[in-house]
């Protein structure tokens, strides 16, 4: 994994990070068309619990401004997942992230793909850059992440990321008028267990 600072003055810029396949970059504003058109797939909605379904240009556009605040403020580290090749016309095809809370040093964790991308470890792989510059970058001592007992597909990239199953939190989240479990996956920093592969 490879971090290098935005080409910015400011201090405190969000940086880029280079995995094998995947640029890991900072969003910006004109993303919106490109996450639009990846999250009108309800499958996708109905696997997380925020985002909602229809979606639109509008919806994304007022989503991506509030992270670019929240990194300033030390409350997220939201990255674009693009394929990098070209690199001038590098291709968004999900978005990883960390919503921080800084004062207990964790972490959550969570992340999507476009359906298209799905099968080939896209997620896996900018899931494990993100943990790792949780903790080497932001000094975070836990990253817990949650998924949606009748989604284990994303339990198995948590389990490939060396994160431990904590438990089961039932009916835990309210999606579209229907209760839902969620299980619990956690990470210390002290356990040195983020798999690298």
């Amino acid at each position: 994994m490879n971090v290098s600072p935005e080409p910015t003055d400011s201090a405190i810029a969000q940086p880029t990070i280079q995995t094998a396949r995947l640029l890991l970059r900072p969003l910006a504003l004109n993303d919106a068309a490109a996450i639009n058109a990846l999250l009108m797939d309800k499958e996708i909605a109905a696997n997380t619990e925020t985002i909602p379904f229809p979606y639109s240009e509008l919806l994304a556009t007022e989503w991506i401004a509030p992270q670019l605040q929240a990194w300033q403020q030390g409350r997220a580290a939201v990255f674009a997942i693009c394929l990098p090749s070209p690199p001038a016309n590098a291709r968004l095809i999900g978005v990883v992230g960390l919503e921080i809370d800084s004062p207990n040093e964790r972490a959550e964790l969570g992340y999507w793909v476009g359906k298209s991308f799905w099968g080939n470890g896209y997620c896996t792989e900018a899931a494990r850059a993100t943990i790792e510059f949780g903790f080497e970058q932001l000094g975070l001592n836990r990253i817990l992440a949650y998924h949606k007992t009748r989604n284990p597909a994303s339990g198995r990239v948590m389990e490939k990321l060396g994160m431990t199953h904590e438990g089961v939190l039932k009916q835990h989240t309210k999606k579209w008028g229907k209760f839902e479990d969620v299980a619990v996956f956690g990470i210390l920093r002290s356990s040195g267990r983020v798999q690298k592969k």
